[in-house]
């Protein structure tokens, strides 16, 4: 089956803590393509060290039980293939900082054989209404290496603008790397909230 089929195919559901196993594998192999020879690098991680780790999946699982509105919440969805095959994911959590409620961090990733085919941008619509529904969330903030290009155009194309860069943020594998923010107002619907 073309991948083309394959992503229309593909449902996008809340992940549990209770099934955070499967997207803990799902992550480990997504970060093993991280500054592999002839990948571009997307998470601020040495290519050796890109792994999730049990300390980080424990914070992350723990952070999906958190209600909405407090600190350190967080939420996640899957896309999975009929066959529950999970083939892409997108989380957003509360921003840390004090009196920044009203934002939201965003993370997220596609399967190799699954990009360049729609399923990043149903991702970001998907995690943008919940938002939007949600009533408490007005702006959706991300960070990227400025060297993951296919991963800016996503972004512009799905509504984000650039809000500044750090260059040279980081230097990973001998290498210097900036760091793009991006944000995009929540779009508010009324009509849902009557």
């Amino acid at each position: 089956m073309p991948a083309q089929a394959i992503s229309l195919d593909v449902a996008i559901e809340p992940i549990a803590s209770s099934a955070f196993e499967v997207f803990f594998a799902y992550l480990n192999d997504h970060l093993s393509d991280n500054g592999k020879p002839g990948n571009v690098y997307f998470q601020p991680l040495p290519y050796a060290e890109s792994v999730f780790s049990i300390d980080k999946a424990k914070a992350f699982r723990d952070a999906l039980d958190i209600p909405m509105g407090e600190p350190g919440w967080r939420r996640l969805w899957g896309a999975f293939t009929p066959g529950r095959k999970l083939v892409g994911h997108i989380d957003l959590r509360a921003n840390p900082e004090p009196f920044a409620a009203h934002r939201c961090l965003l993370g997220m990733g596609v399967d190799r054989t699954l990009r360049k085919f729609g399923l990043g941008q149903r991702l970001i619509e998907h995690a943008g209404k919940w938002a939007s529904e949600s009533g408490k969330v007005k702006w959706i903030d991300l960070q990227v290496l400025s060297v993951n290009q296919p991963a800016i155009r996503l972004y512009e194309r799905s509504g984000f603008t650039k809000t500044g860069e750090v260059p040279e943020m980081f230097e990973i594998d001998g290498q210097p790397f900036s760091y793009t923010s991006m944000a995009k107002r929540v779009e508010v619907n009324f009509s849902d909230l009557v």
